[in-house]
């Protein structure tokens, strides 16, 4: 389907996503977190066309590196409205907070806006856009086929804090129950920290939001 290339950037150790599309040196990039320079060589070495970047949700470590990507690709970003004030507010990101771990950190807005249920057409597939609010208010994830781009909603064997701005961890829980539990078993979880995971894995293990 297409290329999934995982890169562990900063200090809170990010996962950035790069897709390329089978055949086609088309890409995205969901996630591009701070001192993205193995990302931007990587796009660089393989002349990538980057058609856009996808961001699960704006906190600093998620976008630490977006206005690097998107000057470097010349590309539009997508974020769910319910955060389009926090690339350029540094409180907001939580960057201004994080002074033993970067200076505050903005970017210009994001070009286009998430909601639920909105279909992408990239790279020759279709993502479609799940609004999972709990660690942020405008936590989203992105299914494509058995893959699911899940941000710090959920994790392997864990799951995202809730006590940053906008947190709740009632809708975090109701996000995992009503609409990623409610995936198949066999769908992989791409989180936005530490090793991916798969549906049926959490459903049955998980400790903090069993099925």
């Amino acid at each position: 389907m297409f290329k999934i290339e995982s890169f562990s950037l900063g200090p809170l150790q990010t996962n950035a996503y790069l897709l390329i599309a089978e055949n086609s040196s088309d890409a995205i990039v969901i996630d591009p977190g701070m001192n993205p320079g193995a990302l931007v060589r990587r796009i660089q070495s393989l002349n990538l066309n980057v058609e856009a970047i996808l961001l699960t949700h704006a906190h600093f470590d998620h976008m630490g590196g977006l206005e690097e990507l998107r000057t470097l690709c010349n590309c539009p970003v997508y974020l769910h409205d319910l955060e389009a004030e926090w690339l350029t507010n540094a409180k907001l990101n939580g960057s201004a907070n994080w002074s033993q771990v970067t200076p505050p950190i903005t970017a210009e807005p994001a070009e286009y806006a998430l909601d639920e249920g909105q279909q992408l057409k990239l790279i020759g597939h279709t993502f479609t856009v799940y609004h999972t609010p709990g660690h942020s208010p405008g936590s989203v994830s992105f299914l494509c086929g058995k893959e699911l781009f899940a941000g710090d909603v959920l994790f392997r064997m864990g799951v995202g804090r809730t006590d940053l701005t906008g947190g709740s961890e009632r809708q975090l829980i109701d996000s995992i129950r009503t609409k990623i539990y409610r995936l198949a078993d066999d769908v992989t979880v791409y989180p936005g920290h530490g090793p991916k995971t798969s549906i049926g894995a959490e459903k049955s293990s998980n400790p903090y939001v069993p099925a």
